[in-house]
């Protein structure tokens, strides 16, 4: 199925006239720094305002599942990191660094899922989903949609309560559209543990079962002019170690094994090169027209039913 799906994949992207470019939100104010708390650690734990940092997934079974939010952005990382644009250096930029980026031809697939972060907002659902492009930041990401990878949804912590600007993130490891995407075995700690190897452009894959509280990896990415260098910490008391409540418990964690164990990682990114000048003009915004959205809305059904 796989040639099948890059075959016709390949073939639509041939009949685009013009390059279909991602989208995101103008750069607005960076929000206020938080006042800090002794404990602050570029965040605000969301179950102190009466969040959590499970998601609320749709129509599971049993009812009432979520998914780990197992990575955080942290407020400590450079300004235009936290704002969600494309345009200077901001986050969605920074995610096609480490090798991820937004949906395919911008259109939406697969449920929402929403998250309370509290910080006055209650449960939003999530700003966008973010897939692995597979090497190619513009259209990489249909094959994702197609035959599976890793991809993380997002909420960014901005209520009137706790206005931080970190980013959380539920990241996890999905199998083909053929197979309703559903989590790999060891999926969410394995799609954050190689999220982070890519961000900290680390040379071998981090081993997730060697992690622990005291882990930590740094290194550094560049795209589209901007060089970034993360820092990355992995700390406990967010999430618990177990399968307890875990959307998709009883195939994600196997032999023995919780669904999660209960690790988050906290990641300071900051901007250490920029262009001399920088301009957006290139990644100015065609919107896809009703025949185009049909044709990939197509082109994703042929795939999933052969």
């Amino acid at each position: 199925m796989c040639s099948r799906s890059r075959a016709l994949l390949s073939c639509l992207v041939a009949t685009l006239s013009a390059p279909l470019l991602v989208s995101a939100v103008r750069a607005s104010r960076p929000p206020a720094p938080p006042q800090r708390r002794g404990t602050y650690s570029g965040f605000y734990d969301p179950m102190d305002g009466g969040g959590s940092v499970l998601t609320q997934v749709q129509n599971t079974y049993p009812p009432g599942l979520g998914e780990p939010i197992n990575i955080i952005i942290s407020a400590y990382s450079s300004s235009a990191v936290l704002q969600n644009t494309v345009d200077n250096g901001g986050l969605i930029n920074y995610f096609e660094s480490i090798g991820f980026s937004t949906e395919c031809l911008g259109q939406h697939s697969g449920d929402n899922q929403a998250a309370n972060l509290g910080d006055g907002n209650g449960y939003l659902n999530q700003t966008a989903v973010i897939r692995w492009d597979y090497g190619d930041a513009q259209i990489g990401t249909c094959e994702e949609t197609l035959d599976g990878g890793n991809h993380f949804r997002y909420w960014i912590q901005n209520g009137p309560s706790e206005n931080t600007g970190a980013v959380f993130m539920a990241t996890s490891y999905e199998m083909p559209i053929a197979e309703q995407h559903n989590i790999v075995v060891n999926g969410y700690n394995l799609g954050r543990d190689w999220l982070v190897g890519n961000a900290t452009a680390q040379s071998s894959i981090i081993t997730t079962s060697n992690l622990t509280n005291a882990s930590a990896y740094s290194g550094s990415t560049s795209f589209n002019g901007y060089a970034y260098h993360t820092t990355v910490n992995y700390v406990s008391g967010l999430l618990q170690n177990t399968s307890v409540g875990i959307n998709h418990y009883d195939t994600v964690g196997v032999n023995g094994t919780n669904a999660i164990d209960g690790l988050v990682a906290v990641m300071t990114v900051n901007i250490t090169s920029q262009p001399a000048k920088t301009s957006s003009a290139w990644r100015s915004h065609r919107p896809l027209t009703p025949y185009w959205v049909s044709l990939v809305l197509l082109f994703l059904v042929i795939v999933a039913s052969s």
